[in-house]
């Protein structure tokens, strides 16, 4: 399975040392709505363009922006295009998915969208992202293949830490750093979830208990593989959040 590591440039060189698939978290929307990056080698070519819509509240041109990207893409031979939008899908938003999605399927590249945007795209790769506090990883995985039959579904394996208060009856924990979960593991006895495909421990404070999810190179192994047996062959790992995973995920592939 092809694995991208998305990066961005104050990491490139660490990312280059394992791996030449790199995504470039480089790119965002500017206040006038068009493209602005932040430096990269001018040498630089292939990999994926990720386009961050943070600090964006509207795009006035989608038009332009589209050209932009498609400019950037050509000059850089960016075979792909990651929409990292963490805002709700809005009008101008959807505009530019539908132009980009058109303009670069007809090039042969492909845009990839989050799941939360799959219903205003007919033929973009969809993002799915595998960290769970609940149900199972495969039941997952097997649904959004069913559901995006049609299109490329591509693994986002963020790399779960979370602490969770029990009873915890929405699913939602704190997250921690890598030195907090390490200082909370220390010494208690870890186990690997089978359903949510990642390890877990629990901790007990005076008034509650505590159930720690977190992944490590392994449980990401095992969720590549998974998502391979159910026929996603591509998935996105993220730095700084696998820093200390690199030579790990990355061995042999360098």
């Amino acid at each position: 399975m092809p694995l991208y590591l998305a990066t961005a440039p104050d990491r490139l060189d660490q990312a280059r040392q394992y791996t030449a698939n790199l995504a470039h978290a480089a790119y965002r929307i500017s206040e006038n709505g068009r493209l602005t990056a932040l430096s990269l080698p001018r040498q630089l070519r292939g990999g994926w363009m990720m386009l961050s819509d943070e600090g964006t509240h509207k795009i006035p041109q989608p038009d332009g922006l589209c050209r932009d990207v498609l400019r950037e893409c050509t000059f850089r031979g960016y075979t792909a295009v990651v929409l990292d939008f963490e805002s709700a899908p809005t009008a101008d938003g959807v505009r530019l998915a539908r132009l980009l999605e058109q303009q670069l399927l007809s090039q042969g590249k492909y845009l990839y969208v989050p799941e939360s945007w799959d219903s205003f795209t007919a033929r973009a790769a969809v993002l799915i992202c595998t960290a769970l506090s609940g149900g199972t990883l495969r039941d997952r995985l097997e649904q959004a293949r069913s559901r995006f039959s049609a299109r490329p579904v591509a693994l986002d394996c963020q790399r779960l830490a979370m602490d969770f208060l029990l009873p915890a009856p929405n699913g939602e924990g704190a997250p921690l750093t890598h030195p907090q979960l390490q200082q909370l593991r220390q010494g208690r006895p870890v186990y690997f979830s089978e359903d949510l495909c990642t390890r877990y421990f629990t901790y007990h404070t005076r008034q509650h208990t505590h159930f720690v999810l977190f992944d490590d190179a392994d449980t990401i192994r095992r969720k590549l593989h998974l998502a391979e047996e159910i026929g996603i062959t591509t998935a996105l790992v993220m730095l700084p959040e696998v820093e200390d995973l690199l030579g790990e995920l990355f061995q042999g592939k360098k």
